[in-house]
């Protein structure tokens, strides 16, 4: 039985609001059920310009009023941060923040000064399905994509969630996710971020189970982040932990011994083939090697195991994408569109400097002449590139001054690359094939690219 932070009567008043039922509870803030009753928006409120108020939200209210002054300056910088990332971000993926309210009730002491999140009602938490289900849910894949891109829009703004969990994965009442509970999410500086509170021992990496706690909080990399969605993906999966232990302490325990090297980790042999290598590189056992998994590559394998495909294990360092799913990408090529390129293929030798970077299977694109500089790379397509789950970012300001097609053979013969000048693949630029490589002029920026059978009209190498 959740144990509620502060406790509100059915039928209390705040804003425009009235609560009707509780919700449940973590460490810091109690979540009710609520209806609204007044037409306007409470004088102490901030809607953040985020329109008109819904028929029903969820009522998260913080107890940061009352408490020693020590307490509640913890108190009120848990608030801070979860109020801050809702603001700044409106993802599709992450709980929905309304407005914000402040009690003013000098009669009721220990509800005085909480401050109230009006956010988005879910149907309810991810905990309460694998709780409620006898076996693994049959939408377990669908979920863990949305989770993952939630976890993907978090890290692209440059935050770290802190605390994944089942209990902070909210379901709607349409079937789509939501991440919740910001309250110890953290904004990254630079490499790292500094989380005020702590994770759910479960969900938490082996180093930061026993890490020093600075003035700050304690130091955080999205790093963290991946771990934990590891561990959620093998709970929902197959109903159990992927470390041993009856409880959390035991499960602590035999999680540092796995980092340390004395115990492997104990996958269940009800995991699906498709999500081991996922959820054993989520479980890297250090920072540096799970680093290389981060949440825009588990994305892109997430998304193909769910579908059913055994994604190929991602080098380290490299992107990849998910696959369009359209008809007739073999119609989709540059047959004499205007490709005012030079592309200097060498008898197959990978000469030119740079080139070497680009991974087998890859098309890769570079900000200067001869494979030098940032370098962008895709295993599959990409329909939108600034706003994709890769942001080529520097190509934005420069169109990219070189390409190298490293694309490998499959069986169905998607090797060439069709570049275009519009987003949803629109607007033919031209096409690159396979193997080619070299310097690259085109008269417009690319937006978009897709893998092609064909190359037709391409300048002749």
């Amino acid at each position: 039985m959740n144990c509620f932070p502060l406790t509100v009567p059915t039928g209390y008043e705040v804003g425009d609001w009235t609560v009707e039922r509780p919700l449940g509870a973590g460490a810091f803030g109690s979540v009710y059920a609520a209806r609204r009753t007044g037409t306007g928006t409470d004088p102490h409120g901030d809607t953040g310009g985020r329109g008109d108020l819904p028929a029903r939200a969820a009522l998260k209210f913080l107890p940061t009023g009352t408490h020693t002054p020590r307490q509640l300056r913890h108190l009120r910088d848990l608030a801070d941060r979860e109020v801050d990332l809702l603001r700044r971000l409106r993802s599709p993926r992450l709980i929905r923040l309304y407005e914000t309210l402040t009690v003013d009730d000098p009669a009721h002491p220990e509800l005085d000064g909480a401050t109230v999140l009006v956010l988005e009602e879910a149907e309810r938490p991810l905990q309460s399905l694998l709780t409620d289900s006898a076996a693994p849910p049959p939408s377990g894949p669908a979920l863990l994509v949305q989770i993952c891109e939630g976890l993907h829009q978090l890290h692209t703004a440059g935050w770290v969630h802190g605390d994944l969990k089942p209990g902070n994965v909210l379901l709607m009442k349409d079937g789509s996710v939501r991440l919740g509970d910001f309250s110890t999410a953290s904004e990254l500086e630079g490499s790292h971020a500094y989380a005020a509170g702590f994770a759910t021992p479960d969900y938490t990496p082996p180093e930061l189970l026993w890490s020093e706690v600075g003035d700050r909080g304690t130091r955080i990399r999205p790093s963290a982040d991946v771990w934990a969605f590891g561990v959620l993906a093998h709970t929902v999966l197959t109903g159990s932990s992927p470390l041993p232990g009856g409880t959390p302490t035991a499960r602590r325990d035999a999680a540092l011994r796995y980092a340390r090297g004395d115990e492997e980790l104990r996958l269940s042999p009800e995991l699906p083939p498709v999500w081991r290598e996922i959820v054993t590189d989520c479980l890297s056992r250090t920072h540096e090697d799970r680093a290389a998994h981060d949440a825009t590559s588990v994305l892109s394998r997430v998304r193909e195991a769910a579908a059913g495909r055994m994604p190929r294990r991602r080098r380290s360092g490299r992107r990849r994408l998910v696959p369009l799913l359209a008809a007739s990408l073999a119609g989709l090529t540059a047959a004499g569109l205007g490709l005012n390129a030079l592309l200097d293929r060498q008898d197959g030798e990978n000469t030119a400097a740079g080139y070497e970077r680009c991974a087998p299977g890859y098309v890769c694109f570079f900000s200067e002449a001869g494979g030098r500089g940032e370098m962008c790379d895709w295993e599959n397509d990409d329909p939108e590139w600034f706003d994709g789950d890769t942001v080529c970012a520097w190509a934005r300001k420069e169109a990219p001054r070189s390409v190298f097609n490293n694309g490998a053979a499959d069986a169905k013969g998607f090797v060439h690359v069709a570049l275009f000048a519009a987003t949803d693949l629109k607007d033919d630029l031209g096409c690159v094939p396979q193997s080619a490589r070299g310097d690259i002029t085109l008269p417009r920026p690319i937006a978009s690219h897709t893998w092609s059978t064909r190359c037709q009209g391409a300048v002749t190498l």
